[in-house]
């Protein structure tokens, strides 16, 4: 049985006159980071136990300090006139870490749970990062976020202005190791050359992450152009060739005839 535990219910019976001033607020972290939790309570305080989902995590007591049995959970206190708060620290936090946190008095107190909400920033792409579209073409650009707690909010965005949601959807899915998949598909039918983004969200991230694909818009009449310059162009070229073919031939036909006249005298 691990010592927090221990203390925990070797105190459970005892009373002490102090009390709690302030409870824990909740939080919302990235998974790997740090979260941190405060208690604050009144001078003569003795003992104070972490509980995580209601297991003790780590105890404190005002005469030794932590009591640490992890190094992934550790405490530091700050004090200020006669209230003395207790910080804990949960390192390198883990999706099972998610849910309530608890810091006990071993008295009746209200306010003295928060909960831990552990996410995932999962991986974000689209396929192609150029797409060309003709005139009059309607296409659909896939955006996939794969791995994610939660699933991630899908928005898109041409040119630094959101889309309008009823031009896209998106189909969330359950993935591996309780993680979170999204799959978004965007229908366009392109005016002009624009940059397309991809952004997926969750409250962890302190920015969205984001893909983009540069769509690059060919218009019929340019196209029509381009064809027809390109068979100028090769029909001047067939010209010049022809030309040079003709010329070396007739200067083989007049060297011939000259030797041919030649060898007869």
């Amino acid at each position: 049985m691990y010592l927090p535990t221990v203390v925990f219910f070797l105190l459970s019976g005892l009373g002490f006159c102090y009390s709690l001033l302030k409870g824990p607020t909740n939080a919302t972290v990235l998974a790997g980071s740090e979260a941190r939790f405060n208690c604050t309570v009144s001078v003569g305080w003795v003992v104070l136990i972490w509980l995580s989902n209601g297991m003790p995590v780590l105890t404190v007591t005002s005469s030794q300090g932590p009591i640490e049995t992890s190094d992934r959970f550790t405490s530091q206190n700050y004090t200020s006139g006669n209230e003395i708060t207790l910080e804990l620290i949960i390192h390198n936090t883990q999706l099972s870490d998610s849910g309530k946190i608890e810091c006990s008095i071993q008295q009746s107190s209200e306010n003295n749970f928060a909960f831990l909400s552990v996410q995932v920033n999962g991986s974000l792409f689209i396929k192609n990062s150029t797409l060309t579209v003709k005139e009059n073409k309607t296409v659909e650009i896939v955006c996939e976020a794969l791995g994610w707690a939660p699933a991630p909010d899908i928005t898109w965005m041409t040119n630094d202005s959101l889309i309008d949601k009823s031009r896209y959807v998106t189909h969330q899915s359950q993935g591996s190791n309780g993680l979170n998949n999204a799959l978004s598909i965007l229908t366009l039918t392109p005016t002009e050359s624009e940059i397309l983004t991809c952004l997926a969200d969750i409250e962890a991230l302190p920015n969205p992450q984001n893909a983009t694909v540069t769509v690059i818009f060919i218009n019929s009449t340019i196209e029509n152009d381009y064809i027809e310059d390109n068979e100028n162009t090769w029909v001047i070229v067939l010209a010049v060739v022809l030309s040079v073919v003709g010329i070396i031939l007739l200067i083989v036909i007049i060297v011939v005839v000259v030797r041919c006249c030649c060898l007869k005298k």
